[in-house]
C-alpha cells in the first residue's frame, strides 16, 4: 500500500517582494492595482526574454492571511452570496496562502517588473513568476456566478475584462460594457449556456460582447453578429425571456462613458416565460 502521508515542504524561498502603495488587505480594491515586483539580484538572469510576454502569472505568499479558514463568504465582493469552501473560490484565507494573479507586464527595468492588476499588498513575498500562454485560456468555462453587489464595482470588472479581450478603449467597448451590465441585471450570469446574444452594428461592439459573454458561434450556438452601418442593437434571450437593447443615434465616446442608460439605449419589452409581458 502506498504511503499517503504528506511530505513537509521546507525549502521554498521567495524570489522577491511586492512594492505597492496599498499596505492593508482591507484597502486593496477588487481587480488589484499597478505595482512593482522587486526581484532579488540573484534572480535577474531568470528574466531573460520575459519582456516578450504581455501578461504573466505571479505567485505570492499572502502573509497576512488567516490560515485556519476552510469556508468563506466572498463578503468583499458581495456579502449576500453564499459560503464556499476555500478550494472552490479564490480567497486570501487558506491553509497555504499561495495566491495566483494574472497581471499585465508593463515594463522591465533591471530586477524590477512594473505590472498592472496585482492584488498583493506592499511587502508581500513573491514565490514565482510564470508567463501567460495562449493555451492557458478556457474560452467558455462553467463557473459559479459571483457578482459584486456594488454596481460601480461590477461595471469596473466588466470593463477590465473587455479591455483584456478587445484591447482598445473605443466606443464599441464602452457601449458593450454598459449593455452587458444591463443584461447581467436582467439575466444574471453572462456565461450561462442558456443565454444567447445577437449583435447588429459595429464589429467592436460585437467583439466586446462575445468576449464578455464567452458565447460561441456553435457548440452550443449562443452568439450571432450582423454588420450594419446604423447605431446598432443587441438582442438577448434566455429560457423564453428576451431583452432588446437599441443604441440611440449620435452616441459618442464621451456620452457612452457618462450618460445614463436611458440616454444611451431604448429597451425593448422583456418577454416572460410562457409569452407573458
Amino acid at each position: 500500500m502506498n504511503d499517503h502521508s504528506f511530505t513537509q515542504v521546507t525549502d521554498i524561498r521567495p524570489v522577491g517582494h511586492v512594492d505597492s502603495r496599498c499596505g492593508k488587505v482591507e484597502d486593496m480594491p477588487l481587480g488589484g492595482l499597478q505595482a512593482m515586483i522587486r526581484l532579488a539580484p540573484d534572480f535577474q538572469p531568470a528574466l531573460l526574454r520575459i519582456s516578450e510576454h504581455s501578461h504573466i502569472w505571479v505567485l505570492t505568499w499572502f502573509h497576512q492571511a488567516d490560515r485556519s479558514v476552510l469556508r468563506v463568504r466572498p463578503s468583499k465582493v458581495n456579502p449576500d452570496l453564499p459560503e464556499y469552501g476555500i478550494f472552490a473560490i479564490r480567497c486570501s484565507s487558506r491553509p497555504n496562502p499561495i495566491a495566483l494573479t494574472l497581471v499585465t507586464l508593463d515594463k522591465v527595468d533591471g530586477c524590477d517588473l512594473y505590472v498592472t492588476g496585482l492584488d498583493a499588498v506592499d511587502g508581500t513575498p513573491v514565490l514565482d513568476i510564470k508567463p501567460y500562454y495562449g493555451d492557458d485560456i478556457v474560452f467558455s468555462p462553467l463557473t459559479p456566478h459571483i457578482p459584486a453587489r456594488d454596481l460601480t464595482a461590477r461595471a469596473a470588472n466588466l470593463r477590465k475584462l473587455a479591455l483584456r479581450h478587445h484591447g482598445e478603449a473605443c466606443l464599441g467597448l464602452e457601449l458593450g460594457v454598459r449593455i452587458a451590465l444591463l443584461a447581467e441585471e436582467h439575466f444574471g450570469q453572462l456565461h450561462s449556456p442558456a443565454l444567447t446574444v445577437a449583435v447588429e452594428g459595429d464589429p467592436c461592439l460585437a467583439d466586446v460582447l462575445q468576449g464578455l459573454t464567452r458565447a460561441r458561434l456553435a457548440n452550443p450556438p449562443r452568439f450571432s453578429y450582423m454588420a450594419s452601418p446604423g447605431a446598432g442593437s443587441v438582442m438577448w434571450a434566455q429560457n423564453g425571456r428576451t431583452l432588446r437593447i437599441d443604441i440611440r443615434p449620435d452616441v459618442d465616446l464621451a456620452l457612452a462613458r457618462s450618460a445614463s442608460p436611458a440616454e444611451l439605449f431604448r429597451l425593448g419589452a422583456e418577454t416572460a416565460p410562457g409569452g407573458e409581458r
